[in-house]
């Protein structure tokens, strides 16, 4: 019995990886940096741990929210072209078997095995051919909005999370130091865990979203400190 070759590639997990680890930085840079501006304020620790709270749901809303709308308008889009597709082959399928043949050709096949293909293809579901080789629209990367609202508001979650934990378990009085800290930390972690399942450097992407998360955080802490003076 022949061994079988099974390939896995790291752009098939790109996709999910990629918001999985948008969402958890925003969840960490958000949360913090807003928790450290308003500590830097000097309010009281029991202030800093409701504003952390808020925080985490109303990011986690307005991911899930945000994605909802991003990804139904995609969906909306792709179930417009598979209409229009549906009534072209209805009305015209010659023309849509030469377009089809001629998307092999520009692929690398001559002419006649191109048409070949596509008679083929055609002839068992037209409109899968269609949608897959003309529209780029496979099973696999459909839009779902539901499933991308509820995996961006749980990982924005997860990593929200990372900060309200430190305040919670921060001495008073250093809650600024510790937190600051532990966000670092989490953010070199995740950006190290991204790079590394996408085959890239580590350290660089360690380095990448910690120096973004440590430039949103001193900012936020700036202002909060220049407005709990003011105040």
């Amino acid at each position: 019995m022949p061994n079988m070759h099974n390939e896995t590639h790291k752009a098939e997990r790109i996709g999910w990886l990629r918001a999985a680890v948008l969402g958890a930085n925003d969840g960490t840079i958000s949360v913090a940096s807003l928790v450290i501006g308003v500590a830097a304020a000097g309010v009281p620790q029991g202030s800093i741990l409701l504003t952390g709270v808020a925080g985490l749901v109303a990011g986690a809303m307005s991911m899930a929210a945000g994605e909802y709308v991003s990804v139904q308008s995609q969906a909306d889009t792709e179930e417009a072209d598979i209409e229009r597709e549906k009534r072209e082959l209805a009305t015209d399928p010659e023309h849509e078997l030469e377009e089809l043949t001629s998307i092999y050709v520009k692929r690398g096949l001559d002419e006649p095995m191109a048409r070949l293909v596509a008679v083929t293809l055609m002839s068992k579901d037209a409109l899968a051919a269609h949608v897959r080789d003309e529209l780029g629209i496979t099973e696999t990367m459909r839009a779902r909005p539901i499933q991308a609202a509820f995996a961006s508001a749980i990982s924005f979650i997860a990593g929200a999370i990372i900060p309200i934990l430190a305040v919670l378990l921060a001495p008073s009085g250093r809650v600024v130091e510790v937190l600051t800290a532990t966000a670092l930390v989490s953010l070199a972690v995740l950006g190290g865990m991204a790079a590394y399942a996408g085959g890239a450097s580590v350290v660089k992407g360690a380095l990448r979203v910690t120096f973004w998360g440590a430039l949103a955080m001193a900012i936020t802490a700036g202002v909060g400190r220049l407005f709990g003076t003011v105040v």
